[in-house]
């Protein structure tokens, strides 16, 4: 298992600072999910409410976001979506994202160049509209609105670069016709983008015998190929690499 040092150490000098003043230690899960994720893929983080699954699925991404901006590279774009089955959750996450974004920027001695959006049901087409015009660098959205957005050609436009998807509550829709709609919307997706789109998943800590969790590590790798979801458990630590199918 990697020190509190070595993960820190991963990530810039801002983005360690920060942590070390507001957060402090990473958690268990931490520090064994940031280092899958740096390794690119699909990873499953599988936890306990309030062992910080959200940092956990973020912070890499976030703090890549924000090294491009401090190179003049940061490119108008939707890089990261994340979709949750519940809209309250999204809105949630976007306040609790607010944090490090903003933490961070600071210790750059800017203000934060990221933008966040949420595209659900209740968003106003003055709103979308706004998005299209200048879109979020994360993006909000639920599995029906993901499908939706997939369908037009503009919103298509605004999807086709991401780099990462995170799928929160994986395990709560996967054995439903809503789950396999999501998957079907995630590979297409792959296909828009012409390529993996890397999937994280956020699940509560499940016993491996579970069917859901075995449904959700599956749903992180791509039908057919050779693809495995590491699995980061939050306090047991064990990584599990599913065999190739």
């Amino acid at each position: 298992m990697s020190s509190a040092y070595d993960v820190l150490d991963m990530f810039s000098p801002a983005c360690r600072r920060w942590f070390a003043g507001c957060v402090g230690e990473p958690t268990p899960v931490q520090r064994e999910g940031w280092p899958a994720i740096a390794q690119g893929g699909s990873v499953l983080i599988a936890a306990p409410t309030g062992t910080g699954k959200t940092l956990t699925a973020f912070l890499w991404a976030i703090d890549t976001l924000l090294e491009r901006a401090q190179r003049g590279e940061l490119e108008e774009r939707v890089s990261v979506i994340y979709i949750s089955p519940l809209k309250a959750l999204g809105n949630d996450v976007r306040c609790n994202l607010s944090r490090p974004l903003e933490g961070i920027a600071r210790e750059l001695g800017r203000e934060c160049p990221l933008r966040m959006a949420v595209r659900n049901g209740d968003t106003t087409p003055a709103e979308r509209r706004a998005m299209l015009r200048k879109p979020p660098h994360i993006l909000i959205t639920t599995p029906e609105s993901l499908y939706i957005m997939l369908t037009g050609e503009s919103t298509r436009a605004l999807l086709r670069y991401a780099d990462t998807v995170i799928v929160d509550e994986l395990h709560a829709v996967m054995d439903s016709k809503r789950g396999a709609h999501l998957m079907m919307s995630l590979e297409r997706l792959n296909e828009l983008c012409g390529r993996d789109v890397r999937r994280r998943g956020r699940a509560p800590a499940l016993p491996h015998s579970q069917p859901a969790h075995s449904q959700a590590r599956g749903a992180l790798g791509r039908a057919g190929a050779a693809r495995p979801a590491r699995h980061a458990r939050g306090q047991h630590m064990a990584r599990d690499i599913p065999p190739r199918v």
